[in-house]
């Protein structure tokens, strides 16, 4: 048995007023779309308990500040090797949904991102390729060995 080291945070990035909302979806697995009908749902029929809970939610979790992202959200680069072009984020996990509730992608939204994930990681290894085989690096290695 695994034990996950999940953590109720909330995401003012992908959420609509604080982040509350997309908070408890990605901490439960659901979609964040269906958490928001639920607290909306009990603020209605609760007579503002919804409310008072979602406001001190908002003060009580903390931001969550896992991954740094760019502006364009992308992640750092950390090194030469984990550059990213604008359009391609290889290193992000694909989750696949099997139920309409659960979060994650559509199965063939999933396929799509898999194949343009393989295509960066060709990208990147025949770059690595062109620079291992060219004279650039041949020079640079011979000065290391002196």
């Amino acid at each position: 048995m695994t034990k996950s080291n999940k953590q109720l945070n909330r995401i003012p990035s992908k959420g609509k007023i604080a982040g509350v909302c997309a908070g408890v979806a990605e901490y439960t697995g659901m979609e964040p779309w269906l958490v928001r009908i639920v607290w909306f749902s009990g603020l209605v029929f609760s007579g503002g308990f919804f409310f008072i809970a979602y406001v001190a939610c908002w003060f009580i979790l903390d931001k969550d500040g896992t991954v740094s992202r760019r502006k364009d959200g992308l992640k750092q680069a950390q090194d030469q090797w984990h550059r990213f072009d604008e359009n391609e984020d290889i290193d992000r996990a694909v989750e696949v949904k099997s139920k309409v509730w659960q979060s994650g992608e559509p199965p063939k939204q999933a396929f799509r991102d898999i194949a343009r994930q393989f295509e960066g990681i060709e990208r990147r290894v025949r770059n690595m390729e062109g620079y291992v085989t060219s004279n650039e690096y041949t020079l640079k290695r011979e000065i290391n060995r002196l």
